[in-house]
């Protein structure tokens, strides 16, 4: 009888700390997330990015540079044969297609889920506010997967891998299975940087859209 009593007793008491250890567990993610996107003021870095469908196969395959500085600039160069630039000032967003001769401007969104760049490069005290985050530890190596908790987003979960504190790769998956990989590398943090580069100077001849 005091056996069955503990056993009942003992699965309600786990029962009634789940969803504490749960959150506990989301708290910790969020706060180590937080914790290595802070370490990095700026960035700089190369990188490869390739974008699958549903199936597997690929549809895309890039390469490029790119610069951040917190909070909310960047600076992305798609090289050629997609050539595109994309820059932010952290209020006003520059979309350069040097092939189409256009350049799209539009006010910067600063909701995480819209803004992939943002996380890299925003406030990162939002990220909890934003996203459901469970990540996997693996020593040198930490996994964190983003779930946006409101279904008007870009895609439909994030990871972000780092290793040995700095970030490695993201991966960026929509409702409809297509995936996008990118690939950072030679990344370098927290130098020095000229925030000229974060605003877009307007060729001469150039069509500008604004929206």
């Amino acid at each position: 009888m005091l056996k069955s009593l503990f056993r009942h007793s003992l699965a309600a008491l786990c029962l009634f700390s789940l969803p504490a250890m749960v959150m506990a567990d989301e708290d910790a993610a969020a706060q180590r997330l937080n914790t290595l996107l802070s370490n990095a003021s700026t960035m700089t870095a190369d990188f490869s990015q390739m974008t699958l469908n549903a199936n597997g196969a690929s549809m895309q395959e890039t390469t490029g540079n790119l610069a951040l500085k917190r909070p909310g600039m960047f600076r992305w160069h798609t090289d050629a044969p997609a050539e595109q630039e994309l820059v932010s000032n952290g209020q006003t967003i520059w979309l350069y297609d040097p092939d189409l001769e256009q350049v799209t401007i539009q006010e910067m969104d600063q909701r995480l889920t819209h803004t992939p760049a943002l996380l890299l490069s925003g406030d990162v005290s939002k990220l909890q506010e934003n996203f459901t985050i469970t990540w996997e530890d693996s020593g040198n190596v930490i996994d964190f997967t983003l779930t946006p908790k409101v279904s008007d987003t870009l895609f439909d979960s994030l990871r972000l891998s780092f290793r040995d504190g700095v970030i490695n790769d993201m991966q960026m998956s929509d409702a409809v299975g297509q995936r996008t990989n990118i690939l950072f590398q030679d990344v370098q943090l927290n130098q020095s940087m000229n925030e000229e580069q974060f605003t877009f100077d307007i060729p001469d001849g150039i069509d500008v859209i604004s929206e």
